[in-house]
């Protein structure tokens, strides 16, 4: 099963194609720019509270058959925040401090 590949940042709406190097998933595939993990989630996600790492790219170009972007096509539904942006801020107070792997 191959990864969703939401086309937005769930905080700031940015695009983010599947070449963007600046996607950042969670374990749920919970997706958002480095800019927003950086500067407003400070590296917990909003919903589950997980970390983020970089979001894997999908080649374009057809290297083995059926796999590439044109024959598994990303996800056209944006996402937006599940939670009121002062829940998060509280969510992200709460935990922040705690590395990923121990959350």
């Amino acid at each position: 099963m191959a990864l969703e590949l939401r086309p937005n940042c769930e905080y700031c709406d940015r695009d983010l194609p599947p070449h963007d190097t600046a996607a950042r998933i969670c374990s749920y595939e919970c997706t958002f720019c480095a800019d927003c993990v950086a500067t407003r989630l400070q590296n917990v996600c909003p919903n589950c509270g997980g970390g983020f790492v970089p979001r894997p790219i999908r080649p374009a170009r057809e290297w083995r058959p059926g796999l590439s972007v044109a024959l598994r096509p990303p996800s056209d539904k944006r996402r937006q925040l599940a939670y009121a942006l002062d829940d998060i801020a509280a969510h992200i107070l709460r935990i922040r401090d705690i590395a990923p792997e121990a959350r």
